[in-house]
């Protein structure tokens, strides 16, 4: 085994992704899978799970833990769902050495017009279900002396608001500030917390919410000129992950933007 191999040594970990039907998350559930991680998505939408599985186990062809991919339905709001969850998973995997919190949704419109229904509900899918799941799975983590990596997908609007995104933005900016508290808490028990902060990424919830106008104007403010892929957060996804490479990385947040945060005008 070459040095980058056993620094970034990943082989026959399991990791819950939650949100893993998603375009980013489902990407990073790959590049894990890839790496020899047993990968569990976790989410509502069973339809959008079964074909992220099989684009994961196709990748089984080209080595990797992609064959052992699989999904649970659970409700993120419900904490007895995710209980549920963690106990699939100990009972078919036999434990869990990552998890990933990427469950978001968005709603675009002007201050004044955004139904407090509306804002609470994003407030409690992107915010309460991260805590909530963070509580679930950090408390086996601590019962069980587990060593492990909680990575919470965060977002460049959490840093810089983005316009008539109000509730998405603020929601971003708690859950990045919840991160740092959850690793402070848990820094002595090997239990790393860090949030992974995409900028402007292709995804379905991105193309609802920009129009040509703003498109332009993030291009414009980014000093790479485009768009991120989804692979391109896999790197800082098995960083994070790896218990020797990213063993003294936690409360941080890996902002991956194509320089749009460094950029003012």
């Amino acid at each position: 085994m070459s040095y980058i191999d056993k620094l970034y040594d990943l082989e026959g970990k399991v990791a819950v992704v939650i949100g893993g039907t998603g375009e980013l998350c489902s990407h990073m559930a790959l590049g894990l899978a890839k790496a020899g991680v047993e990968v569990v998505l976790a989410g509502r939408n069973e339809d959008k799970a079964e074909r992220r599985i099989d684009m994961i186990q196709a990748s089984a062809l080209e080595g990797g833990a992609g064959d052992k991919a699989y999904f649970v339905a659970t409700d993120l709001m419900e904490k007895g769902s995710l209980y549920a969850l963690l106990d699939i998973v100990i009972e078919r995997s036999g434990k869990i050495d990552i998890l990933i919190n990427g469950a978001g949704v968005n709603t675009t419109k002007p201050l004044l017009e955004i139904p407090t229904e509306d804002f609470q509900t994003i407030l409690d899918i992107n915010l309460t279900a991260t805590f909530q799941a963070c509580q679930v799975f950090g408390q086996y983590f601590l019962e069980h002396g587990t060593p492990a990596s909680i990575i919470n997908l965060g977002s460049i609007a959490g840093i810089t608001p983005v316009s008539n995104s109000f509730a998405y933005s603020a929601s971003k900016a708690a859950v990045h500030n919840l991160t740092k508290n959850f690793a402070r808490e848990w820094a002595d028990n090997d239990i790393r917390v860090n949030s992974l902060i995409p900028g402007f990424f292709p995804s379905e919830q991105n193309q609802r919410a920009l129009d040509e106008a703003h498109i332009l104007e993030i291009l414009r403010k980014t000093p790479m000129s485009r768009f991120g892929d989804s692979d391109e957060l896999i790197g800082a996804t098995l960083l994070l992950a790896s218990a020797r490479a990213g063993s003294f990385i936690t409360g941080s947040e890996f902002v991956i933007d194509g320089g749009f945060s460094s950029a003012s005008i």
